[in-house]
């Protein structure tokens, strides 16, 4: 087990006071069987005439602010504290007929598997690079192949940080060998889906290991894929690092669609040359005990 701190902050900078739209966040990360939100704080600047929250189909934390007031920056802090407990893929608790592909899932593999079986931009070239995991009759070891895929895109691809908006097409990743983890988590859901396997996108924090708990460094939004292995359940890989399981991973969001998981978005009401810049910083750190000071008012808790 381990206390994992975060810390994320996103700024909206503005030439002159404008005024904001309703804002969607998705910045309480979820509540599962490895993970256990112990706190969440969230404080907006300026303070919003009304925040509400709910969960989406998928159990996700959504909270809606609307704004009254005019201000020339918007700004949002979350610190939230999850109990992390690190798990690895138990290839060995793999149902007997799942062990090999194909098979299909089972009735009690639970309602709604079917969503994160439909296509996600199926393209013929997707397909075909996915049947390459197979061996000649077909068939694959399903364990095997989860990690060779999360490995292969590891060691093929070119990663990095891509700042326009939206989705790169999988077949476009192929194509240019490269993209940002977001992106080649969708070409591993699409070639995931294609050979009949679950499989969701996930969004949610990157722990990197830096003990400065002076400056926002040491973590980053990230995203990653879950497959739905009978026996063992939603496994985490993450094709960026290649590794498997959820270690230094926190959970924001599961979807379908990856578009239903962005962490922060709205409008604002103004010229467009108002918008000045946008800013994120966010740090996850290993925290030494749950009663650690957080730095943001009790009164944001929730």
């Amino acid at each position: 087990m381990a206390i994992l701190t975060v810390r994320h902050i996103t700024t909206y900078h503005y030439k002159r006071p404008v005024g904001f739209g309703e804002h969607r966040m998705m910045l309480r990360p979820r509540d599962d069987d490895d993970q256990k939100v112990l706190e969440a704080e969230l404080e907006i600047w300026p303070k919003p005439s009304h925040i509400y929250w709910t969960r989406d189909r998928f159990g996700n934390h959504v909270a809606t602010a609307r704004f009254a007031e005019r201000a020339s920056e918007l700004r949002f802090e979350s610190t939230i504290r999850v109990d992390h407990a690190p798990a690895d893929f138990p290839a060995s608790a793999i149902k007997d007929f799942a062990r090999t592909l194909p098979f299909s899932y089972a009735e009690e593999d639970g309602p709604g598997i079917e969503r994160f079986i439909a296509p996600l931009y199926p393209h013929p070239e997707v397909d075909r690079w996915a049947t390459g995991f197979l061996r000649e009759d077909g068939s694959a070891d399903t364990g095997a192949l989860l990690v060779d895929m999360t490995q292969t895109i590891r060691r093929a691809f070119r990663h990095g940080a891509r700042h326009e908006k939206g989705i790169q097409a999988p077949v476009r990743t192929l194509e240019l060998a490269s993209g940002s983890c977001r992106d080649v988590a969708v070409l591993m859901i699409a070639a995931l889906r294609s050979l009949g396997l679950a499989a969701r996108f996930v969004s949610g924090y990157l722990h990197l290991g830096d003990d400065d708990d002076d400056c926002l460094t040491g973590g980053n939004t990230h995203a990653w894929v879950q497959v739905y292995v009978p026996g063992p359940g939603w496994v985490d890989f993450d094709p960026s690092s290649g590794m498997v399981g959820n270690q230094n991973l926190v959970r924001l969001a599961v979807v379908d669609e990856p578009q239903d998981a962005i962490p922060l978005q709205g409008a604002w009401i103004g010229s467009a040359s108002d918008h000045l810049a946008m800013r994120v910083a966010v740090k996850v750190s290993a925290a030494a005990n749950v009663g650690a000071a957080s730095g943001v008012p009790a009164a944001a808790r929730r």
